[in-house]
């Protein structure tokens, strides 16, 4: 009986040293330093191994992989021009932060309180950084498989809400490479 209440202690106790971000985006941090400096601002913390400045750098880098290796899969007959645009709208800060506002991540910001998070524009941005710096921590811990797992559930996930924006000058590029068309010739004409 000792035995299964040992058991039962560990379990409890791992469970509750899970925190609620690791729920949410199914995966446990090894190192859970890696977890808080990910959302840490750098107006908390000027050392740049101590914010998540570092993280959102790597995070960046680690989704353009991602994100570039699952659209050539999805488009193998897609050339460089048609890959860089899909790339473009899925890794743009807009778009990320709403990918970060789908985790909730500005929960878990730890900012000086100077900071207007109530000016939109800041609070997108902060958004979109955290959720590189989520990108970029579980790559250290845990490397490429957990980052392509959290990316594939949320930005591959939306994909279509991306490329939704209105582009009709990419759009048109986009027809004349499928149909195996010339790309077109603009001018730009007087619109006054």
């Amino acid at each position: 009986m000792k035995l299964f209440d040992n058991i039962k202690q560990y379990i409890l106790s791992y469970f509750n040293t899970v925190s609620h971000i690791e729920k949410k985006i199914n995966y446990i941090f090894n190192n859970k330093d890696y977890l808080n400096q990910a959302f840490i601002h750098k107006s908390l913390n000027h050392n740049p191994r101590n914010n998540y400045e570092r993280l959102e750098f790597l995070g960046d880098a680690v989704l353009d992989i991602i994100v570039s290796r699952e659209l050539m899969r999805e488009f193998p007959e897609g050339d460089e021009g048609l890959l860089t645009q899909r790339r473009a709208f899925l890794v743009q800060k807009p778009f990320l932060a709403s990918i970060g506002h789908l985790l909730d991540l500005m929960n878990y910001l730890q900012i000086d309180k100077n900071v207007d998070l109530g000016i939109e524009k800041i609070a997108e941005k902060q958004s979109a950084n955290l959720f590189e710096s989520l990108i970029g921590a579980i790559y250290l811990d845990g490397g490429i498989a957990p980052c392509r797992k959290l990316i594939i559930d949320t930005v591959w996930a939306h994909r279509e809400e991306a490329w939704k924006s209105t582009n009709y000058k990419g759009k048109l590029i986009e027809y004349c490479h499928s149909s195996s068309m010339s790309n077109p010739i603009f001018f730009v004409k007087d619109i006054f």
